[in-house]
């Protein structure tokens, strides 16, 4: 084996039937990993893999697996069977299924009465971390360091966006409005209707997306907090924009067909299905990305075998407080505490 080189594993990844998670699916396979592929609808992610052509149900290498990030019992459920169907501990967990729905007039409802966006974007992911960081942390990925043998530390990743970090341009777009969890006076007040934002003001459909996704990024920074000293790296990662996936299924069809020529041709932002798959294999499996705390990015505007750097975060994501916070919320919210 070559320097640094690490063997595949077994991954849990979440949203498998379209865009990133498919193609990220199609690309861990292909590195011989093990993929469990976690959706609320197996039929459709099934057809999904086989036009792809990944194997069949009949094959072990990739599991399908149900499991709706948007009902807390779900998800439980899914954990319990996916423990039933593993004969050896995960190596690393892909949290990539989202929700996008910005033309909603009235906030949509989860099985538990949250926002649909918070629901199914954020609390099912973080229900999802908490019940598996202790099979996590029994993972022992073999690498060869280039001497000897160790071991590959076990990965959690989830999938970020540029729209998430006001660090950064397409953070600060003002339409319908920037990533801002306020004073979190809506997770306060228990999220629950009639409240509908994390902040406790006006319900945005595309900012809750937004508020979601930055909820995911303030987790990963404080499960690094957490957890430094435990075997598990955590870090998110935006691997550009991939403007043309089924994520914009809800917006205005004039919306689907202009962005990504937008992409392509004014920002220079796109990134195929394809290659932002790619990324989050390397992410998942490659030694050179085991770093903890890390928001892995490859920049705004794509460049041709452009590496990847360490993305810097804005406060709303890094501030220990509103981390804090958003965890106890959390937990409570998700029935943990």
């Amino acid at each position: 084996m070559a320097s640094s080189q690490a063997a595949p594993g077994t991954v849990l990844i979440t949203g498998t039937t379209s865009g990133v998670g498919l193609h990220a699916t199609k690309a861990l396979v292909d590195r011989g990993w093990r993929v469990v592929a976690a959706n609320r609808d197996i039929h459709r992610a099934q057809k999904a893999a086989e036009s792809l052509g990944l194997p069949s149900l009949s094959s072990r290498q990739l599991v399908h697996l149900h499991m709706d990030l948007g009902d807390l019992e779900s998800v439980r459920k899914g954990v319990r069977d996916l423990f039933n169907l593993l004969d050896e501990p995960l190596d690393a967990l892909v949290c990539n299924a989202a929700v996008y729905l910005p033309r909603l007039s009235k906030p949509r409802r989860s099985a538990q009465g949250f926002e649909i966006s918070m629901a199914t974007n954020h609390f099912g992911h973080f229900l999802l971390i908490q019940l598996l960081l202790d099979n996590l942390r029994r993972s022992f990925r073999p690498v060869w360091t280039g001497n000897s043998w160790g071991n590959e530390p076990p990965r959690v990743v989830i999938l970020g966006t540029v729209t998430a970090n006001y660090k950064e341009l397409g953070g600060k777009i003002p339409i319908p409005a920037p990533a801002d969890l306020g004073n979190l006076s809506g997770f306060e007040q228990g999220f629950l209707d009639p409240i509908s934002m994390a902040s406790g003001k006006r319900f945005k459909p595309g900012k809750a997306y937004k508020d979601s996704k930055l909820c995911n990024m303030i987790t990963t920074q404080e499960l690094h907090r957490r957890y430094k000293d435990s075997p598990i790296l955590f870090s998110s990662l935006y691997p550009g924009c991939v403007a043309n996936t089924k994520l914009f299924r809800n917006t205005p069809k004039i919306f689907q067909i202009l962005f990504p020529w937008f992409q392509k041709l004014i920002t220079g932002g796109f990134v195929s299905q394809s290659l932002a798959g790619q990324r989050v294999a390397q992410v998942v499996s490659d030694p050179e990305f085991g770093l903890s705390g890390v928001h892995w990015s490859w920049g705004n505007r794509q460049q041709k075998n452009r590496k990847q750097f360490s993305q810097e975060l804005s406060d709303r994501a890094t501030d220990p407080i509103t981390a804090k916070l958003v965890w106890d919320f959390s937990m409570k919210f998700v029935g943990l505490r």
